[in-house]
């Protein structure tokens, strides 16, 4: 499972300066026949990306633009994706918002799955946040395996029918190699969970402030805090956070331990990248230090940090976590003051499914560009996941994934079977 984020889309965006380069990606208003300007990013129509649904505008003004439109995809067996020709090994932060807005004429939005080339990413739920007037987003960060990558939805077992899945934005950013890369992005994606910014209760943080389009997301407590009087430069950090981050933080007393519950709500059990950052906000002196222990649910996160006026990141490749997390940080006995800390990350680590052996995926796909009508699910992994086949398709579950059956029964298929198809050697039926 996945923690999505909810955001309230308001009507007013704030000013971005025309100087800033946009970010690198895909930015795609899902469902829309034009393109918009959104905080200073041009977000495309969606045609070309995806090659099935149906497009929807919804009747309200009191949501963002890029909220109005929306793409639906028929409910029943099948995936439904979009595809975007990357760059191989290119690593991407993906982006998928919902805004269900009543489009189908219900009341509560519809359950379904969102893949990631072969892997189930995660389950779409949006229903407490819709009644709240909320959207939602889920984040994951991967490397493209290919030369195209495939975001899908796909109905599951919550998915009562009629209903559809459905999507309003979707979002590729490309990120700076460097960026988390102590995961083995050959093996496993990073769900996003969290990504906050202390002691702010402002809007969130965003491009042009974070270059990756980021969002670090306000979270303000009981804790005090303090303001920073040094000027931070973050090309330097791990992954690379947003100077604005620095410039408030969450602190305490001289002597005493600083306590978040962070995240504000529970974590399945599950092995997580964390990452933490700190600026001592003081004026520069020789004196302008502060050292402190980070345990995280009582374990020893990292023992006796030496945080200066310039800053500094630590963080935890595969930290186990499970329910509400605390946060502690214990000053050194001889410290003048109080521990301090302004941001903070946590993704879930995600194992990836791997894909269709390369030949028979080859060798499917020849066989789609010879049809005049292939089925509209025939897009993303042909095998994968195992429950999100293509219509017709029958795959072994075990490495490599092959093709064992064709079944076009019933597809009403036009075209040729080309020779490629004899490359598909696991075949057993067709």
């Amino acid at each position: 499972m996945s923690i999505p984020f909810f955001l309230l889309w308001l009507l007013s965006s704030p000013l971005f300066s025309l100087a800033a380069p946009s970010p690198r990606g895909y930015f795609i208003n899902c469902g829309s026949k034009t393109d918009i300007q959104q905080d200073g990013i041009t977000f495309l129509r969606d045609e070309g990306y995806a090659l099935a649904g149906n497009l929807i505008t919804l009747n309200r003004t009191d949501i963002l633009s890029l909220l109005t439109t929306l793409r639906y995809f028929p409910h029943g067996p099948g995936k439904y994706c979009y595809e975007f020709p990357v760059t191989k090994g290119r690593k991407l932060l993906i982006r998928t918002t919902y805004f269900y807005g009543g489009f189908d004429g219900g009341i509560d939005p519809p359950i379904f799955d969102q893949i990631i080339d072969g892997t189930n990413w995660s389950v779409v739920n949006t229903t407490e946040d819709y009644k709240n007037g909320l959207s939602s987003y889920y984040e994951i960060i991967v490397i493209a395996i290919g030369k195209t990558i495939s975001v899908c939805l796909a109905s599951n077992e919550h998915t009562k029918a009629p209903a559809s899945p459905f999507i309003s934005s979707l979002e590729l950013m490309n990120l700076d190699p460097s960026l988390y890369n102590s995961t083995d992005f050959g093996k496993y994606g990073l769900i996003t969970v969290a990504r906050s910014n202390f002691a702010s209760d402002g809007d969130f943080l965003r491009f042009p402030d974070d270059p990756f389009n980021r969002y670090w997301q306000p979270f303000i407590d009981g804790n005090p805090t303090v303001e920073a009087h040094a000027n931070v430069t973050t090309s330097g950090f791990w992954n690379q956070p947003p100077a604005k981050i620095f410039l408030s933080g969450s602190t305490t007393s001289r002597g005493k331990n600083l306590t978040l519950q962070w995240p504000p709500f529970s974590l399945p059990s599950n092995r997580y990248y964390v990452a933490l950052y700190f600026q001592d906000s003081r004026t520069t002196s020789p004196y302008s230090w502060r050292v402190f222990t980070i345990l995280i649910d009582g374990e020893t996160f990292y023992q006796d940090l030496n945080v200066t006026t310039k800053g500094v990141t630590v963080y935890g490749t595969e930290w186990p976590l499970s329910g509400d997390i605390e946060v502690t940080l214990t000053p050194r006995s001889d410290m003048p003051v109080g521990p301090l800390i302004n941001a903070g990350e946590i993704y879930q680590i995600l194992p990836l499914s791997g894909t269709t052996l390369a030949r028979d995926a080859m060798a499917l796909q020849i066989f789609k560009q010879s049809l005049r009508n292939p089925p509209d699910d025939w897009n993303g992994d042909p095998c994968l996941p195992i429950a999100h086949p293509w219509s017709g398709i029958r795959c072994s579950q075990v490495n490599p994934v092959r093709v064992i059956s064709l079944n076009l029964t019933g597809l009403s298929l036009r075209g040729i079977l080309p020779k490629e198809i004899a490359r598909l050697t696991a075949l057993k039926e067709l």
